[in-house]
Formats: structure tokens, sequence, C-alpha cells
């Protein structure tokens, strides 16, 4: 890239209470096993917008995230130059969530740029490279606001046991800068791999142009989240390892160089096998599923901002990113924090 970025802020945010597994079977009066569910996926509560009451979808989560990162950042929304909203749970089919972004946090027209990235739950890695390569490249853009954000309970029909007990609300949000006088924090580089045959085993397929909004939908209850295929089990161990392993090579780094690793936060017994293969202890990742639940394409940028505060990661510090979603879609990002 031309010039140094660097992520100068971070911020996340969760709609109420948390709730967890007991209460959630109340609430919804679906059934699952908490204590497997607790020991195998690592998911013990969440937060739900839906079920607390409470009237905030997608940009709300958004801009809450988003002005927590631009004050730790100490950057002024009218100094950001791009807004990019990465999910696949917008707030409209359009405008882009991203544009409502903007408006909420600049007050009107201004000389910014503003776009959605959907690619399943690896929106907010696409997405971060995408404002990383567009920041390096244009003199004009000094900042930028990438929010990885998800709303699927939105989506999540009555009695679905499986949906209510993974998914939940939430938002990440980084600010990227021009890294001058940073040091050496910087964006590296990102790998990405993606397979668009592998599109019907779980999504929200209703509301687009192929299966519009109708009475008919509705009444057959093919609308909201639809697991169409069984997902395979190990898909994601297969995945993580060798992507990881090669942004690093491409990047002309060792695997001994990373200081901490942070992966789509769906399943705790995953990333503890993918540790393993690299031959990694699990102090060195971080996992939140156990507050926040499964988060989608918020859920990374949520997990290192966690980690920054907690004071796991710091200045300095080499993180590698992956994240993969449904479709498939999976990415990579090397940063030096």
């Amino acid at each position: 890239m031309d010039a140094r970025v660097a992520i100068s802020g971070t911020g996340s945010y969760a709609p109420g209470e948390a709730i967890d597994n007991e209460e959630l079977k109340r609430l919804t009066g679906v059934e699952f096993d908490s204590a497997r569910h607790e020991a195998k996926i690592g998911i013990k509560a969440r937060h739900v917008a839906r079920l607390r009451g409470i009237d905030e979808s997608t940009v709300d989560f958004a801009e809450k995230a988003g002005r927590l990162a631009l004050a730790a950042a100490g950057v002024g929304a009218e100094e950001v130059g791009l807004f990019i909203v990465a999910t696949d749970t917008p707030e409209y089919v359009s405008p882009a969530s991203g544009i409502m972004l903007q408006g909420r946090l600049q007050g009107g027209e201004r000389e910014a740029e503003a776009l959605d990235i959907s690619s399943s739950c690896a929106s907010f890695v696409i997405a971060l490279d995408t404002a990383a390569r567009r920041l390096a490249t244009d003199a004009t853009i000094r900042h930028a606001l990438v929010v990885g954000v998800y709303n699927m309970p939105a989506h999540v029909r009555d009695g679905d046991a499986f949906g209510w007990s993974i998914f939940a609300d939430g938002a990440g949000a980084v600010v990227l800068s021009r890294a001058e006088g940073r040091g050496e924090s910087r964006y590296v580089d990102g790998l990405f791999r993606a397979d668009g045959t592998q599109w019907d085993f779980i999504g929200v397929y209703g509301g687009g142009t192929r299966k519009p909004v109708s009475h008919e939908l509705v009444d057959s209850g093919r609308y909201g989240l639809e697991n169409l295929k069984k997902l395979p089990g190990d898909r994601n161990v297969k995945l993580w390892p060798p992507l990881a392993l090669r942004l690093i090579e491409k990047a002309s780094w060792q695997k001994k160089d990373i200081a901490h690793w942070f992966f789509t936060q769906i399943n705790k017994s995953v990333i503890e096998e993918v540790m393993g293969i690299l031959g990694e202890p699990m102090s060195k990742t971080t996992t939140i599923m156990d507050r926040y639940g499964y988060t989608g394409s918020a859920c990374v940028p949520m997990a290192l901002d966690d980690a920054i505060r907690a004071g796991r990661v710091g200045t300095g510090d080499a993180v590698v990113l992956v994240a993969s979603g449904s479709g498939f879609s999976v990415g990579a990002n090397l940063i030096v924090l």
C-alpha cells in the first residue's frame, strides 16, 4: 500500500441486559440443552433488543459502537471521509446502512463516502481491508469508520431453537487513520477465499428479488433465518489455520511474530481446536461468546475491542483476525496495533 494506515480507536455495543440460557428459554418458549450448549459452543448469555422490548436495530447499534470508537481515537465525526457498515442484516434493503450511519454522525451532506459490505459473517474483515486500501491510496481521506454489526435475531422465527440459542445483537467498530507518527502501527495485509456454489446452506433468503415479501411467503414460513442444509461441523477447523498461515507467509512474516489471534465467535470448541492446530496457547486468543452469543459480522471487532480494553493486546502487537460466513466467504487481516 502507498501509505501506512492503522487502527486508532475501537468500540463495541450490545443492547440491554444480558439474557442467560434459562431466561432465553422462558422468553422464547424454545428448548435446548443448556449445559451442552455452554460446554461445547461456549454461549452462556447474549443481548437481544427484540426480547428486551428495546426499540433499536442495526443502525442504532452501529451508531453507538461507532461513537465509542471515535471517542477512543480522539477523532470527530466530521473528520471521517469513509463510512463502511459491514453486515448481512442491514436496516433496510435500500438505502444502505452505511449511508444512514453517515447521516446520524455527520448530520447532513458532507464530502464523504458511505457504503455497506455484505459477505455474510466475513463482512467485517473484508470491509477493514477495503477501508485500509482506500485510505492508503486516497490522500483526501484521513479517517475511516468501519463497523461490523449484527441484528440476526430480528430474522429468527418463533420456535426456532437453533436460531434463538445462537444468534445475538451487537456491533464492533474501528477507526482507521493515516499512520503518520504512530510508530510501527499499521494494516499489513489481507487474504480471502470464497465459494459461492455453497450459497444454499443457511441465510435470510426472503425479502430479496428472488423471494420478495408476500402473504404466500409469510404464510408458508419461508421467511427470516432459514437452514436449508446442515453446515459441515469441521468447516472452520479446515478453513482457518491454512488461511491464517498463508496470510502470514504472503506478508513475509512468521507465526512467532503474532501476539494474538481473533476468530469468528460461533463455537469455542472450534477455536480451541484451531489454536491446537496452530500450536498456540488459548492465552493468545480471545473468546467473548460466553457473554455476547454469536454476533456475526460484529463478533471479531467486538473481541478485538474487548482484548484492547482488557489489556490483553496493545500498541505494537501484531494480531491476525479471521472470519468466515455462509455462502461461503472467509477472510483474514494482519495488523500491527
